[in-house]
């Protein structure tokens, strides 16, 4: 942080009071720091964002253990767990809007607004805080699937995670657009979620294999992008890195990332 000093506005020339000036990753961080001491402090609401994801890793995961083969001959919890990895990612990111909207309807994000603070570092700090969260978690549900057949490939796992990063980020930043969108009341936020969280994973593929369904169904998933990144990240963990998924995964990831930092950072500085 650097400081200097300056003529307040509506001050008389020779009166002078201090005016800070930040840096942007200071303020990254500062607004990090605020998004995430407040989950560090209640751990227990964090278990409770992976409840769906591991009654899925318990409950449904099993039913495909006993299978001899999946998803191209992959081993299940091979093909499984990078599914559920994606399907976290669309809970967690997809959702991180609500606690912005919290705050819109709250008043207290117009408090920050107003302060120095960079407004592309507020959302950067906010989607980094997701991301955080999202690494965290996959690491754990990756450390509960091993005792049930997962195989670790730690260069495949590393680049995964990366691209998941990516695909969270884009998610994130998005999910503040819509709530920043959906002023004064908040309720065009739960209707486009809803809207499309199910049909996202639905037509990804993350549950059972798309090869499965009919013809329509196929080529409706083809227009899912989330698809794409489902099958770059099983691709992955099975440590392929030349397979053509991985490539298609990651400039759909990218293009999330892009679309959903430009139209946040956007939607920042325009303000609330």
């Amino acid at each position: 942080m650097t400081a200097t000093t300056a003529a307040a506005p509506g001050t008389d020339s020779g009166d002078v009071v201090p005016v800070r000036r930040t840096s942007f990753v200071r303020d990254v961080w500062t607004v990090f720091s605020r998004e995430i001491t407040p989950t560090l402090r209640e751990p227990l609401g964090l278990a409770f964002t992976m409840a769906q994801p591991l009654l899925f890793l318990f409950l449904f995961g099993p039913l495909l253990g006993g299978t001899g083969g999946f998803g191209g001959g992959e081993a299940p919890w091979q093909w499984f767990v990078p599914g559920i990895l994606v399907l976290q990612c669309l809970f967690g990111p997809m959702m991180a809007g609500y606690n912005l909207l919290t705050e819109l309807l709250g008043g207290s994000l117009e408090r920050m607004m107003v302060s120095p603070l960079n407004r592309t570092a507020m959302l950067i700090g906010r989607t980094l805080k997701e991301s955080v969260l999202l690494v965290a978690q996959a690491v754990l549900i990756m450390a509960l699937a091993v005792p049930m057949g997962f195989t670790v490939h730690a260069p495949g796992i590393a680049a995964g995670l990366v691209l998941l990063t990516v695909f969270g980020v884009g998610l994130g930043a998005l999910s503040f657009c819509l709530a920043m969108a959906a002023q004064p009341n908040g309720e065009l936020f739960y209707m486009v979620t809803q809207m499309l969280l199910f049909p996202l994973l639905l037509l990804s593929g993350v549950l059972l294999p798309l090869d499965f369904g009919p013809a329509w169904l196929r080529a409706a998933a083809a227009a899912n992008p989330v698809a794409y990144i489902a099958d770059a990240e099983r691709a992955l963990f099975a440590g392929d890195f030349t397979d053509p998924s991985v490539a298609y995964g990651a400039l759909a990831a990218v293009a999330i990332a892009v679309v959903g930092l430009v139209l946040g950072t956007r939607a920042m500085r325009k303000g609330v």
